[in-house]
């Protein structure tokens, strides 16, 4: 019987699993929060800082990381007066990470739920409608997470 979390058998190759090469990239405490606040429309490095309080060392760690994986890509600019900086950006593989972040935001808003309730609620951009993450079959029909089958493959 194979397991999910099977090791490589050489440094050099990559993880068999994609959760595990995916928390390569993603697996850090930091890494969803500076995604959230880029979601938020904040780009420049100042704003992620003082937005997230982060040290500036470990955001210049966590921005090249997912900026090397393809998560985020960097735009060049230059305020008047000041040096030439870098802003970052989701990619197509970045933007696929909202469905993540709010299954994340889901999952606490039930099982970490505050007393005062979410501190954001998830909506439907072009209806206003709450939604929700949920797995979906081919034809679009929900299904319960009790029915879905990880199908691991060597």
């Amino acid at each position: 019987m194979m397991t999910v979390h099977q090791k490589s058998s050489s440094p050099a190759e990559e993880p068999t699993c994609s959760i595990e090469r995916s928390l390569q990239v993603l697996g850090e405490r930091w890494t969803f929060l500076i995604l959230r606040e880029i979601f938020q429309g904040r780009h420049k490095f100042a704003e992620i800082r003082d937005a997230l309080g982060i040290a500036p060392n470990l955001l210049s760690a966590r921005l090249k990381t997912l900026v090397g994986a393809g998560v985020l890509r960097t735009l060049t600019y230059r305020e008047p007066g000041s040096r030439q900086r870098e802003s970052y950006h989701l990619t197509k593989a970045g933007a696929d990470l909202r469905v993540v972040l709010g299954a994340l935001q889901q999952w606490g808003d039930v099982h970490r739920a505050r007393s005062a309730g979410p501190s954001a609620l998830r909506r439907a951009r072009s209806t206003g409608e709450p939604v929700r993450v949920a797995f979906v079959d081919g034809a679009g029909r929900e299904v319960a997470g009790a029915d879905v089958l990880l199908d691991v493959r060597p």
